[in-house]
């Protein structure tokens, strides 16, 4: 297996309007990400990925582009984009930029063209197709934030594919100035010096012939079946390679929807030639059965343990992963496997070891290093993200849920909860800006702040930092060969890592009363390298007695 710096490296997650608010206009921006640059590196991460700082009218912030050569206005100049990416990498870091490549903004220059008329010289870069003989929408399919993906257009009398909202419509990829536009966007911040592309919903842009019904299937099968994995699809994956990424010492990273593990290898493995590294979304919808806001699951480590194996076996020697469990689409990571509860700190710690110590890239969200939690939104109108607003509007016409039940399944799963300002200490707004932020900040930042656990060498963000550093410098922890321990144990993860002479044990109880851990080596032979209660109960130098959700790593060393 190559060994590559994006391998290693572990990549950072901004959300650049939550991140720190520079100006005091209530919104983060370039510059304050450059303020921050020493704190981002005293993580010592390794890669930056930026959220869409693209002109954008912000219908689904930044994810509909309108320019793809300009900075949005309230974000920053293109010359505070330059000064960000000579920062980063003068303090060793890398910066990638998120490629929104499925889809535009409607009010983007050519779809303001292609709307004009059915022989204007842009209508082929989106998807048209006539109204069915009922006159709806030509087919069944449903947009992933509610409703049909399917938009009349006035003027020409057809409807137009969004796979998103009605302001994202679908580009054509079947189209080859499409995709030239897609590559000479690619080029011209590659020129600029970053490093490379977190890849937007990039599965779902060859679209099926004809354009089929979805079947009566849960809408994960119908992501997997009829969107994503499109037959054209390898072909153009294949080209953006040859034609872009291979031309610069960049990398790839492919947001994997509709990616299972049976067709990875497609997409990842090293002869294939199309992308570097992808992550999945059987982690990140763990708890989700079939779409937000519908069928929420209880947690079962056993079942999480078999995931992560699916996708180890998966990619094998052959291709690779980033793993990560919260990003700026999901609920925030410790209210989602942890117990904030009880052992806020405890869990919120394990959680990373846990993450930290499998196989492939390591990938957080800006605020998971501190612990940061769900926010409770009292009202439909504190609510911000386009994806739970239409849930709302569209449950009030269905009425399957109460208004207050339809509020709480927002609370536990909306996209909000991952944007909320970055909590920076305990001044007003948590120190994101002096101004009222464009989403609500959470009131725990009183308590949850960097400022108060950057001086406390027990906090959570101080753990991160120690993890991460432990991690850049022991290679077993992301390339290891595994060995699962206790696997059918519901209540405790445990696992060997080998790489060479170097081996770590990794032992994590999930439960809230102790458990005990047999070890099969003599206590003797093994150092603490990470351990996020200050000791551990060893009886008999051969049983480990884990306290509720303690995550300990031992080093373990070989006696011929």
């Amino acid at each position: 297996m190559s060994l590559t710096w994006f391998k290693k490296g572990t990549i950072y997650q901004i959300y650049p309007r939550s991140f720190n608010d520079s100006n005091g206009d209530g919104i983060g921006d370039i510059r304050g990400i450059i303020d921050k640059l020493d704190y981002i590196a005293s993580l010592h991460v390794d890669i930056i990925w930026l959220s869409p700082i693209f002109n954008s009218p912000n219908d689904d912030n930044g994810y509909d582009i309108s320019n793809y050569y300009s900075i949005m206005p309230e974000f920053g100049s293109m010359q505070d984009f330059d000064e960000l990416l000579e920062q980063t990498h003068k303090r060793g870091m890398k910066l990638i930029l998120d490629l929104v490549a499925n889809h535009c903004s409607d009010e983007h220059m050519w779809f303001e063209e292609a709307k004009k008329s059915k022989d204007n010289s842009y209508r082929d870069y989106f998807h048209w197709s006539k109204p069915a003989k009922n006159g709806g929408p030509p087919n069944n399919w449903k947009s992933f934030f509610g409703g049909s993906a399917w938009e009349l257009c006035e003027i020409t009398g057809e409807y137009y594919l969004h796979l998103f909202t009605k302001k994202q419509p679908d580009l054509n990829w079947e189209n080859h100035s499409v995709r030239e536009e897609i590559y000479d966007a690619m080029r011209f911040w590659l020129d600029k010096g970053i490093d490379g592309f977190r890849m937007d919903v990039i599965p779902l842009i060859s679209k099926r012939p004809g354009y089929p019904d979805a079947p009566d299937v849960g809408f994960r099968k119908i992501i997997e079946d009829v969107y994503a994995n499109g037959p054209n699809l390898h072909a153009y994956l294949k080209e953006m390679n040859e034609k872009v990424i291979t031309n610069y010492d960049a990398f790839s990273l492919a947001e994997g929807v509709g990616i299972n593990e049976k067709n990875v290898g497609l997409y990842v493995n090293k002869d294939r030639k199309e992308l570097d590294m992808l992550y999945h979304f059987d982690i990140l919808e763990f708890t989700i059965v079939n779409g937000k806001f519908e069928e929420i699951t209880s947690f079962d480590l056993i079942q999480m343990k078999r995931i992560f194996k699916k996708w180890r076996d998966a990619v094998g020697n052959q291709g690779w992963i980033a793993n990560a469990m919260g990003n700026h689409d999901f609920a925030r990571m410790v209210s989602r496997f942890g117990n904030v509860e009880k052992y806020y700190q405890e869990s919120a710690k394990m959680l990373i070891t846990m993450l930290c110590t499998q196989n492939g890239t390591l990938n957080i969200y800006q605020g998971d290093e501190i612990g940061m939690t769900n926010i409770v939104l009292e009202t439909i109108d504190e609510v911000r993200d386009v994806q739970s607003l239409n849930f709302y509007e569209e449950n009030k016409k269905t009425k399957r849920y109460s208004e207050e039940l339809a509020l709480q399944l927002i609370n536990n799963e909306g996209r909000d909860n991952a944007r909320t300002p970055i909590q920076w200490n305990d001044e007003i707004n948590g120190g994101f800006s002096i101004q009222t932020p464009w989403i609500k900040t959470n009131p725990n930042y009183k308590t949850i702040n960097v400022k108060k656990q950057d001086d406390d060498p027990n906090s959570i963000l101080n753990f991160y930092r120690t993890l991460l550093k432990t991690r850049k410098n022991h290679d077993v922890f992301v390339y290891g060969e595994f060995e699962e321990l206790e696997f059918d144990n519901p209540k405790v993860y445990v696992y060997k890592k080998r790489l060479g002479s170097d081996i770590i044990l990794v032992m994590l109880n999930f439960n809230t009363i102790n458990e005990a851990i047999k070890l099969d080596d003599n206590v003797d032979t093994l150092e603490i390298l990470i351990n996020n209660y200050p000791d551990i109960e060893i009886k008999n130098r051969t049983t480990c007695i884990l306290k509720p959700y303690q995550g300990v790593i031992f080093k373990k060393y070989i006696i011929e």
